[in-house]
């Protein structure tokens, strides 16, 4: 074959393999890090990390309790816990139930029943959280005791019983806590805490009143 005939051929050839390989060097990584045009890599975002589990319900004075032991009838109760804390059940007697959560309390009460019962399987409810109250009282529309929810502030407590009345002194209410075997008065300034200051809207514990005068 002629130089002449083959060269034209070669020629054509370089020229669809240029584009080719120009579309190859623009195509851009999928996946994992990306090089920018300084070479410096820019990362995927991540996931958000999910959100911490929420703390098990802790048991306290007058709650009451479900105990079931499965396949002992006889043995599973309906019971309140006493201000001393403990609740009582057959052949146990006195169990300590306050301070620990449900399934604390239904592995402490397990681990008792394994004398009179093989491989007992205990399972423990809390159907009435009384001890988990704050009381709102003065010169709120619904004046008493109200369920503490977890995070539940002095704004919050007040919503929850009716907010104010017309008589109420928003600046001089009050929260009395118990605490080392004494009571502290912690001053509370509602028109200070509606406009922005955090420190004024303290979060609530089991047991505080919160005077609105």
């Amino acid at each position: 074959m002629s130089v002449y005939r083959v060269l034209p051929v070669v020629i054509l050839m370089g020229l669809i393999a240029v584009p080719a390989r120009a579309v190859q060097d623009t195509e851009k990584p999928t996946g994992g890090a990306q090089s920018t045009a300084e070479g410096s890599e820019v990362k995927e975002p991540t996931q958000p990390k999910p959100a911490a589990k929420e703390a098990e319900y802790v048991i306290g004075p007058q709650d009451e309790l479900d105990v079931s032991v499965w396949k002992e009838p006889d043995l599973s109760r309906k019971v309140p816990v006493r201000p001393d804390g403990k609740i009582s059940l057959p052949l146990l007697n006195d169990v300590q139930a306050a301070g620990l959560t449900p399934t604390q309390l239904a592995d402490s009460i397990k681990e008792m029943l394994r004398k009179y019962v093989t491989q007992p399987q205990v399972t423990v409810i809390v159907t009435a959280m009384n001890s988990q109250r704050v009381f709102v009282l003065g010169e709120v529309n619904r004046p008493g005791a109200i369920q503490l929810l977890s995070g539940m502030t002095i704004i919050q407590a007040i919503a929850s019983s009716g907010s104010f009345t017309q008589f109420a002194n928003e600046k001089k209410i009050y929260v009395l806590r118990n605490e080392g075997g004494k009571q502290n008065r912690y001053p509370f300034n509602y028109k200070a805490a509606v406009r922005g200051d955090t420190s004024q809207n303290i979060i609530l514990k089991p047991g505080d009143t919160i005077i609105v005068p």
